[in-house]
């Protein structure tokens, strides 16, 4: 018996730069487990800073599109983002009441730059035709206003939004997103018309500019989770979680709002694998040694970063103690944390454009960093700050009185050596160089 493959399809327009329309709906079907298929309702000229241009696709070629797919592989769960008009929307329609799937309406009206993407009469025919068949909605603020006719400044004028979305153009849920509205959280109000329930979904608000495709992605990720059969409520939490990702990771392209990127979804898990697992490779090597190293309040350590983008945050950089090592701990114990004296030197030398991915730390012993001044080259930093401000600052000086990244700084103020490497690998051969 063959594993069942959920299937979802996205109709939808395309985004000659890659961050919304249907790339990113592809993306985020496959990096959550779901086989991926395209209706193109339109082709755009577009960049991280604007819409250049727009051709629509015919509606018979989008109804046959939807039909052709669905009559073959099937549709186990579908979305729309960019109608741009009356005609693609009734297309539209008639292929979804033929086919009977569950549909995620994204009522896509303007890109990210402002620039419109479905023509002004076209959005009566969204209310009347398409939001009718919805399961889920998910409009941002200034959608919910057109939608609703309620000014949205605050979660009270959110309510009321998606009640008389919901009462008026009957789709099954709600979901006024949260990132226009101001405050320190990104709140996404989740009304059930069935039963006049809302549900809040709370996440930090993650300061960045790149935040194209939000909508395209945080729709793709709730059809995704319908397609394999998930609860419509633990389809929107998972998407809430996989969007969070996406911005917190965004990816500084384009000199406008550069795109988000739902690959982190499955990224951060498999770099954060292939880091324990060198971790393992060479931690055996200086297991027992590693007590020379080891100061009484355990402050030093190993810590390896996850590449571009996920190194920049403090969750990007995986540590280990030498007492941990010394004691054998599995490797699954390793850190994976937001504090420490590690992660602060990881910040401090991993964002900086010299492609360090690990680095040691020997804190407090003297004699170790005699050696490293003999069999190394060290360079002397005395400075002040915390541990990612003076490592920040010695590589600086460091790359321009040497012209190249030394092997280890010595940290006088801190008394701490610390010992840079491109892999985890090379940074271990060094101190194993130290130990003799």
């Amino acid at each position: 018996m063959t594993a069942r493959i959920p299937k979802a399809l996205t109709i939808a327009g395309l985004d000659s730069g890659g961050g919304a329309g249907i790339t990113a709906d592809l993306k985020t079907f496959h990096v959550m487990g779901v086989y991926g298929m395209v209706a193109l309702t339109a082709v755009t000229a577009q960049n991280t800073m604007g819409v250049r241009a727009v051709q629509e696709v015919d509606p018979s070629i989008v109804e046959t599109q939807i039909d052709t797919v669905a009559e073959d592989i099937g549709v186990d769960a579908a979305k729309t983002g960019m109608l741009s008009s009356s005609s693609i929307m009734d297309a539209v329609a008639h292929a979804v009441k033929k086919w009977g799937f569950p549909l995620i309406v994204d009522p896509v009206m303007y890109a990210k730059s402002g620039d419109p993407l479905m023509r002004p009469e076209a959005m009566e025919t969204l209310k009347r035709v398409i939001i009718p068949l919805a399961k889920v909605v998910t409009p941002n603020a200034p959608e919910a206003e057109h939608l609703s006719g309620v000014k949205i400044r605050n979660l009270d004028d959110a309510r009321e939004a998606a009640r008389r979305i919901a009462e008026e153009l009957h789709p099954e849920i709600v979901i006024v997103k949260g990132g226009h509205i101001g405050g320190p959280e990104s709140v996404d109000l989740v009304y059930f018309r069935d039963t006049g329930e809302f549900r809040e979904l709370r996440a930090p608000r993650i300061n960045t500019r790149n935040t194209h495709g939000t909508g395209c992605s945080f729709s793709a990720a709730i059809t995704a989770g319908l397609a394999k059969g998930m609860d419509a409520w633990d389809a929107i939490r998972q998407a809430k979680e996989l969007i969070t990702m996406a911005i917190q990771y965004s990816l500084p392209l384009g000199h406008g709002h550069g795109p988000v990127n739902p690959m982190s979804w499955i990224e951060v898990k498999a770099y954060t694998y292939d880091a324990l697992n060198d971790l393992g490779m060479v931690l055996s090597s200086i297991a027992g040694k590693v007590h020379e190293l080891a100061d009484p309040q355990d402050n030093g350590g190993i810590a390896v970063a996850l590449p571009q983008p996920y190194m920049a945050s403090p969750s990007g950089i995986i540590t280990v103690t030498w007492k941990g090592i010394e004691m054998g701990l599995p490797i699954n114990s390793i850190r994976h944390s937001n504090s420490g004296k590690l992660v602060r030197y990881g910040l401090g030398a991993f964002t900086k454009q010299l492609g360090l991915r690990a680095l040691a730390v020997v804190s407090g012993l003297s004699n170790v960093t005699a050696k490293a001044r003999v069999k190394l080259s060290t360079y002397e930093y005395e400075g002040i700050g915390d541990e990612t401000t003076q490592i920040s600052n010695a590589l600086e000086n460091a790359t321009k009185a040497l012209g190249k990244v030394p092997e280890a700084i010595h940290v006088k103020s801190l008394n701490d050596l610390v010992i840079l490497g491109k892999s985890v690998a090379s940074v271990v051969d060094k101190v194993n160089l130290l130990l003799g």
